[in-house]
Formats: structure tokens, sequence, C-alpha cells
């Protein structure tokens, strides 16, 4: 028996989000929730649309919507049934700095990682510039892969002082969680975010087309002093995440 939250979307006409859009993001909360089984059929576009006061064409493009980020299976003749697996979502704040494994273990998930490289190098010009390093200083290199519940959220490179991470090495699991048993950990942090296309390397590690949009994230973490101590190059899977930020008027 479907939930009654099912029937509560309604269309928010001041946002300038695309109803189809706003209907797909209810669409996948309910999901999500565990409020359609794996498997379960969906109500049809037809009814779909006459239960979320929408017209038919609205709620196709939402059901699309939900086909291409792979919770939802067509059949044909049969109908829209919610996939027999799916991949884990994250939607992340931009109000406080958290780490990956912290908002993945909020929201019910497994955070591990898939290590590429841990160990003391060089850094390149950009990377001493911005954690203001002396001329010959090493620095901590970490490379992997970023997964919640076995799935490949991210690909992630982070830089550190090696005056922070000495021995990268021993960080086996949250980096944040390391760094504060060090009394190490930033405490505050600038983040930039845009879009790029992922070239063919990228893609392969991600899991996707090449070419297909993932979200760059670029984070230069301080210490209580005022010292760079981290700076992270995170290339997000677009399809699994969502940034969220509050907004208030003066």
């Amino acid at each position: 028996m479907i939930d009654m939250d099912f029937f509560k979307f309604k269309a928010d006409l001041r946002d300038s989000t695309p109803v189809y859009l706003q209907l797909a993001r209810h669409l996948e909360t309910c999901i999500r929730e565990g409020q359609f089984q794996p498997e379960q059929a969906l109500p049809s576009e037809r009814q779909l649309a006459l239960d979320m006061r929408v017209s038919r064409a609205t709620a196709r493009a939402a059901i699309d919507q939900l086909v291409a980020q792979d919770l939802v299976l067509r059949k044909r003749g049969s109908g829209n049934y919610v996939a027999s697996q799916f991949a884990p979502r994250l939607e992340q704040g931009l109000s406080q700095l958290t780490s990956f494994s912290e908002e993945l273990r909020r929201r019910g998930y497994t955070p591990s990682s898939k290590w590429l490289q841990r160990a003391i190098v060089a850094p390149s010009c950009e990377q001493q510039l911005s954690l203001g390093l002396s001329s010959g200083a090493k620095v901590a290199r970490l490379e992997r892969l970023r997964l919640a519940d076995g799935v490949v959220m991210a690909y992630e490179v982070s830089v550190l002082p090696q005056s922070v991470l000495p021995a990268p090495m021993k960080v086996t699991t949250s980096l944040y969680d390391y760094l504060k048993q060090h009394q190490k950990a930033p405490v505050r942090a600038l983040q930039h975010i845009r879009a790029i296309n992922a070239p063919a390397k990228l893609a392969q590690r991600l899991n996707i087309a090449e070419r297909q949009a993932v979200l760059f994230i670029t984070r230069l973490g301080y210490l209580p002093s005022g010292q760079a101590a981290e700076l992270t190059y995170s290339y997000c899977r677009s399809d699994y995440y969502d940034f969220v930020a509050e907004m208030r008027r003066e």
C-alpha cells in the first residue's frame, strides 16, 4: 500500500526548477525511503499525472529522469518498475565542513575507499602556492576512489603538508577521523564547485560514459592557526551527488 506522503506532492511555481524535476525528486525520495519496494510497479503515467495534479507529459518526463538515474526500469507493454538495486545518492549541505565518510554514515550508508596512492611526494607549483609551502617542502598525497555501499561515488586526490600528515599510509578509512585523532583536522575550508566533462581515464574510474558531466570540487582546508592544511580535488558523479545551500534575504 502506498504511503500517504506519496500524495503530498505540490509543485512550487515560485521555484525556477522545472515541475518535472520537482516531481522526479519527490518520487526519488519516496523510492529511497522505502515507500516502494525493489521491483514494485509504479503507478501508470496517466494515474501519476492524476495523483500529482500535473500533465501527463510532466509525469512522463519525471519518470524519464528516474530511468536515467537507474532508479526505475521501463518494461515495454508492462509499465515502470523500481529497480531491483540502485546506487546511493548523497545530498550534502554547503554550510558545514564535513567529510565524505561523516555524510554517508549520517545517511545510513557504509563508506569505504579503494586506495590508488598514499605517498610522500613533491608538490606541484599550484599545490605549493595554495598550501603556502616553502621551496623543497614535501606533501602527503592520497589518491582514492570513494565508495558508498560498494558503489563508486567519486575519485579524490588530497594533498597535505608533510608536517600535517607525515605518515599517509596510516590513513586507512576517513582522513578527517585520522586528522582529528592527531589534532590536525581543518576547522574551516574554501570550496569551489564546477561542472566538467569527464575525460576517458576519469570516466573509466567512475564507471561512466566518456564526456559525461561530473562535479569537480576543489577544497582548501585550514587549521585553527590559519595554516592551510588540506587541498582536495574531488570528481563526483553528478547522478549520485546533490549539493544544497540554504540562503536568506536580509
